[in-house]
């Protein structure tokens, strides 16, 4: 008995190719979710910028009655650790921050930037990026009644 145990060493090849495909198989369901769920994540980039961009306005409105397009007078400044994957912008004022350049602040006026700044009325501040390297531009608006817009969803195009 102690004979037939030691010839069995290792595994055949047929066991080896099935361990093999399975794995593929897991992994060609896996990385799809997995690449979505990446690009929404990048998403809270604007998300979090936009919600300082607004607080910034809203407390710059509260000193002097009106809102800025000028980020510096409002206070607001971009992080710069140099991955900014979005560009922001209040009406005609364009805050670089982005390295993508396939997505200049330039395509936010797509998203319904209008108005003229200042003015007692409002603001609508946007931010656009490329997060998926795709040829279509992630965009999204924020307006002085705090209703934030995913105009053009670069997560699923």
């Amino acid at each position: 008995m102690l004979k037939s145990l030691r010839k069995q060493e290792g595994f055949t090849l047929i066991e080896l190719m099935i361990v093999v495909a399975i794995i593929g198989i897991l992994a060609a369901i896996a990385i799809p979710n997995f690449m979505q769920y990446q690009a929404k994540s990048k998403q809270s980039e604007a998300k979090g910028n936009l919600a300082g961009i607004y607080t910034s306005n809203v407390a710059f409105f509260g000193d002097n009655n009106y809102y800025t397009d000028s980020f510096s007078a409002m206070g607001f400044v971009v992080a710069s650790t140099g991955s900014q994957r979005y560009s922001y912008r209040i009406s005609t004022v364009t805050l670089a921050g982005t390295s993508a350049t396939a997505c200049p602040a330039s395509a936010i006026t797509t998203a319904g930037l209008t108005g003229t700044i200042p003015a007692t009325t409002g603001f609508t501040a946007g931010a656009s990026g490329n997060i998926d390297g795709d040829t279509t531009c992630d965009t999204w608006t924020l307006d002085d009644r705090k209703t934030m817009t995913n105009t053009i969803n670069d997560v699923t195009s």
